[in-house]
């Protein structure tokens, strides 16, 4: 006899990155940034009172909410701390969305998103991404005509990189009849140059979220602290109604505070990822493996039938060398490895290795 809900026992669950069991892997597959945290983690951590821990945490973590909303230029009532980004988007669903009602996404995606969705027992709409990987002209249309009650972009896109400009948040926004969480976990490592930033359309749409996370661009992927950012009256219910009461213990929320404040120390690590994104994108087209213009830490990896070894087996390859990347068996991916941006060191690693198992490297 099995005691769980039909639609759990129906369903498969999130697959993780591999972990390592060793110190000498490399590790680009799960797209932590290679470089440490800001020093200020470690005098919160050496200062920090163990004694404290006999008391319950801030229950909503204000004085991060606080360092948030000065970063970010909105008011505290618009941004929830969650455990990590994963706990926001179990938030928005059960917050929003009825068991049944459809959630609606692009394929591909992240894949935790479906199986959130089947969490739920809600019914899922991927659309797929045109053949450059931005969204059907259609999209919104055709997310309406569904009737779904959320829809969810990571943006910039998991896993290509590409990159959805502000106005089409907006006219996303505008157009649909759902919630429309737009992910951007990823969007530390955008170029600052072209002045990408979204986030005062919360000021204008009561249907639309943004979700930030620590865990990539400020290093603290080990700590899993992310936050919301949104109208009130999106953030209002979670805050008070569905969030697990105590969510965040309070070392996390004095080390996310801490990382927050320092910009000055995690903008200069997103500036190395992004040079480290253009040399290695180079160095790979030089060896026939070439990738789409990516805004992420990551790159995903054309592997050409022509080059004589499929992604799987370069993949499993790289793998017997201590060198872990992420391939996907899935339509669209299959032919391709996505590779997170490492070191310099590490990314010399990988491209030493990659040209010895090429055959016409």
């Amino acid at each position: 006899m099995s005691f769980e809900r039909h639609n759990i026992q129906r369903m498969q669950g999130y697959a993780s990155g591999e972990q390592p069991e060793d110190a000498q892997t490399i590790k680009l597959n799960t797209n932590e940034n290679p470089y440490p945290p800001t020093p200020a983690v470690q005098g919160v951590m050496q200062d920090f009172d163990p004694v404290a821990l006999r008391r319950y945490p801030p229950p909503t973590a204000d004085a991060f909410r606080d360092v948030a909303a000065a970063l970010h230029g909105v008011a505290r009532n618009n941004i929830i701390a969650t455990r990590g980004g994963d706990e926001l988007l179990r938030l928005i669903i059960t917050t929003f969305v009825d068991p049944g009602r459809l959630i609606a996404m692009t394929a591909p995606t992240y894949s935790l998103y479906p199986v959130l969705a089947q969490i739920q027992d809600c019914p899922i709409l991927q659309i797929p991404l045109q053949p450059n990987w931005a969204l059907a002209a259609d999209f919104c249309d055709q997310v309406n005509n569904a009737g779904a009650a959320l829809t969810l972009i990571v943006n910039p896109h998991a896993p290509t990189g590409h990159l959805l400009d502000a106005a089409t948040i907006a006219s996303m926004a505008a157009q649909l009849n759902s919630v429309l969480l737009i992910d951007e976990a990823y969007v530390d490592f955008v170029d600052p140059s072209i002045r990408h930033d979204c986030l005062d359309l919360v000021n204008q749409f009561d249907n639309l979220l943004f979700l930030r996370t620590l865990s990539k661009g400020y290093s603290l992927a080990g700590l899993r602290f992310g936050y919301g950012i949104g109208a009130a009256s999106l953030i209002t219910p979670m805050l008070e109604k569905t969030r697990d009461s105590y969510n965040l213990d309070l070392l996390s929320q004095k080390i996310a505070t801490a990382a927050l404040q320092d910009q000055e120390h995690a903008r200069l690590t997103w500036q190395q990822v992004r040079a480290e994104r253009q040399r290695l994108s180079e160095a790979l087209a030089d060896i026939g493996l070439t990738s789409s213009p990516s805004h992420a830490n990551f790159l995903l990896v054309q592997v050409p039938a022509a080059i004589g070894i499929s992604a799987a087996a370069l993949y499993q390859g790289l793998k017997q060398r201590h060198i872990l990347v992420r391939h996907f068996d899935q339509p669209r991916l299959d032919d391709k490895l996505r590779i997170t941006i490492g070191t310099s060191d590490e990314n010399a690693q990988l491209l030493k290795n990659l040209k010895e198992l090429l055959p016409a490297a």
